[in-house]
């Protein structure tokens, strides 16, 4: 029997993950929605998931480091998928209830910090340099399927059977995922320093340190981190409000918003498609500045738009120009980044991006009080400075093309 390459079984596992994030986006609130009709309640659940993977990011990018990549990769995907088949079972049963719905869902974001931090980590030791961008594009493209297109109806498909159906599907599909991790090989050891068995290991506040040291001392990754910040803020500006703007400016029903969205994914499939061969063609610093400058243009002309269909090929190449830029980002860090701090320098740059989306969120609806066009307006305000920093920090990425 032919072995299933590395490659192959980290991108299936991704995959059945993803479909697993696209079930959970749906049905976890429609199940929060059933034993609660508070609205806080319902909204705080994604509060509390956002938090958890703030608060965790750290030292979950210690162990992904400290720990083999591949058993980590496995073992999470495993027990978020029986924290979520032991919450089906218990909406079946009948004794579900939101105490127990919040404590599945900070499990998950734990386990999921360290599934995502474990994956881009092992990526770079699986493929060659030169495929890095492929295969992170190929990744980004099935998420983008997974998550956008398949998952949501799928879960309300599901829900409308029975509220446990698509319970029971996203722990089986999250067990699943890490069953096939199983065919990733595992970590080398390093025997060039071996361990004194006698000294105590390092505590995991001083190695998270260690990593934000290393980002915050390299002038291009500690750059990416940044831009990806600003980014983040520049995102939620109009997204937070997003709703709201298709509704007064655009004039779009509920239906007409879902139907906004789709259309904004397809740009992410199709810069999926195009993010590697225009990082052969224009190299890292040209490709993330120009996809950074798109992200700037298309707010703006979003900002001033009323017409639907303008509004969605706009957003179209707003997704279109955030799928290039973190395709490009992700894997020159991965060709930056020694592989022992892939893990730290890693989660020390998603909490960068974490208060980011953060800010950017507060920001947005403080903005929106005065004028639904206005976080659109600061959004493409803030896009043009990441492309000029992009353009000016940048300089040395050429270093790592390949």
């Amino acid at each position: 029997m032919r072995r299933t390459s590395p490659f192959r079984a980290l991108w299936g596992a991704n995959a059945l993950s993803n479909l697993a994030d696209g079930l959970v986006f749906v049905t976890m609130p429609l199940v929060a929605a059933g034993l609660t009709d508070d609205p806080r309640l319902v909204a705080g659940l994604a509060t509390t998931y956002a938090l958890v993977r703030l608060v965790v990011a750290l030292p979950v990018g210690v162990h992904v480091d400290r720990l083999d990549r591949r058993t980590l990769l496995v073992v999470a995907n495993a027990l978020r998928g029986f924290a979520v088949l032991g919450l089906a079972v218990s909406i079946q049963s009948g004794v579900a209830s939101l105490a127990v719905l919040y404590a599945v869902m900070a499990v998950v974001g734990v386990l999921e910090s360290a599934a995502d931090g474990a994956a881009v980590a092992v990526l770079p030791s699986i493929v060659p340099r030169d495929r890095l961008d492929r295969a992170n594009a190929r990744i980004t493209g099935t998420q983008l399927v997974a998550d956008e297109f398949v998952g949501p109806p799928l879960g309300g498909i599901l829900f409308a059977l029975a509220a446990a159906v698509p319970v029971y599907a996203t722990g089986g599909l999250w067990v699943a995922a890490g069953a096939v991790a199983l065919a990733l090989p595992r970590r080398a050891r390093d025997a060039s320093v071996p361990a004194d068995p006698t000294d105590p290991p390092p505590s995991v506040f001083r190695e998270a340190a260690a990593g934000v040291r290393w980002l915050a001392g390299h002038r291009v990754v500690g750059s990416l981190a940044l831009i990806g910040g600003l980014a983040s803020v520049g995102y939620m500006l109009p997204f937070s409000v997003l709703v709201l703007f298709a509704g007064e400016r655009l004039g779009l029903d509920a239906a007409g918003y879902g139907v906004l969205l789709a259309a904004s994914a397809l740009g992410g499939l199709a810069g999926s498609a195009i993010a590697a061969p225009l990082r052969a063609r224009l190299g890292s610093r040209w490709t993330i500045t120009s996809a950074l400058g798109l992200g700037a243009a298309s707010l703006a002309g979003l900002a001033v738009t009323r017409d639907p269909i303008v509004a969605g090929a706009l957003l179209a190449l707003y997704i279109l120009h955030a799928v290039v830029w973190g395709i490009c980002a992700t894997s020159l860090r991965q060709r930056l980044v020694p592989a022992d701090l892939l893990g730290r320098v890693g989660a020390a740059g998603r909490v960068v991006s974490l208060l980011g989306l953060a800010a950017g969120s507060a920001l947005g609806g403080v903005l929106a009080t005065a004028g639904i066009a206005l976080p659109t307006v600061a959004g493409a305000i803030v896009f043009t400075a990441c492309a000029v920093l992009a353009g000016v920090a940048l300089r040395r990425a050429t270093d790592a093309e390949g």
